[in-house]
């Protein structure tokens, strides 16, 4: 009977042993993995600030080098110099970027999470058709109905107004989506349990939903504040005192290869705030993306 035991345990042991070395096998598989991916994701970001800190002239190597040889700052200084010789300053070209994308990311919030509310938690007609509409909405792109856009504001006589830049951005079908998805697991039994005490809809959306929304709130403020600092003024602003930061960086890059040390300071430049935005609310977003998709 003991050496039947003792067979016992030491199966039991070599069959725990092989199991935690698959165990560790396969988390050393994801880690390395996840290292593959992310250092292709890195890659880019590196490669753009290497490309701004190397002079002119090292620029046009071939085979490129992935290292400056001889690092200079003196692109961010003629970055400087060649948007601040415009009309415009260049601190008139970064208000003008700020002001659009906190407009862009506060009203989007806003409007979205009182339509996600609405959509997740009120019973009407309809009500299925414009989810339909939205989760159909996520597959196109706002290029798609630039041209309908574009007639609309002609008709309103937004062309050449700052506004142009800031009303079509306000609705975001992603935006949307995320909320309805978040605020869909608020149990039903809160909001009733608040209409019995007397607090109308929009107490509920703002005073109980919202509070709890804060992983999705932070994860739509950092997709909105990226897409509205990259918001380009195309052909509804012309006037140079309206432009964004994106625009001028763009006619910079346009300008020949004299200037393409110029346009990776930009580059740079242009990368820092959403990069900022992202890394203070990076735990938020890994939270919401984990249930946003779960229900009760």
């Amino acid at each position: 009977m003991a050496q039947t035991s003792t067979m016992v345990n030491t199966d039991r042991l070599k069959a725990s042993n092989k199991q935690a070395g698959r165990k560790i096998g396969g988390t050393v598989a994801i880690f390395v993995f996840l290292l593959i991916l992310g250092l292709f994701m890195v890659f880019p970001i590196y490669l753009t600030v290497i490309m701004s800190i190397k002079p002119v002239e090292e620029l046009f190597i071939f085979p490129p080098k992935l290292y400056a040889m001889r690092p200079t700052l003196s692109n961010f200084g003629d970055m400087f110099e060649a948007l601040n010789s415009n009309r415009v300053p260049f601190s008139r070209y970064v208000f003008n970027s700020i002001a659009v994308t906190v407009s862009v990311t506060v009203l989007q919030c806003i409007f979205a999470s009182m339509a996600a509310f609405v959509l997740a938690k009120c019973r009407f007609p309809g009500s299925r058709i414009i989810n339909s509409i939205i989760v159909v909405a996520l597959l196109y792109q706002s290029n798609v109905i630039y041209i309908m856009q574009y007639i609309v504001m002609a008709r309103l006589g937004l062309i050449d107004n700052p506004l142009a830049l800031i009303l079509p951005s306000i609705a975001s079908p992603m935006g949307l989506f995320l909320m309805r998805q978040s605020i869909g697991q608020v149990p039903d039994a809160m909001i009733e349990a608040a209409k019995v005490d007397g607090a109308g809809l929009f107490r509920i959306c703002w005073q109980i939903v919202m509070p709890n929304q804060k992983p999705a709130l932070m994860t739509l403020i950092i997709f909105a504040f990226q897409a509205a600092w990259n918001i380009q003024t195309g052909t509804v602003v012309f006037q140079e005192q309206y432009k964004t930061l994106p625009t001028v960086v763009t006619q910079a890059a346009s300008s020949g290869l004299a200037r393409a040390g110029v346009a990776m300071a930009a580059a740079v430049f242009m990368l820092v705030p959403p990069i900022v935005i992202f890394m203070l609310a990076q735990r938020q977003v890994i939270e919401t993306m984990a249930h946003s998709g779960i229900k009760d």
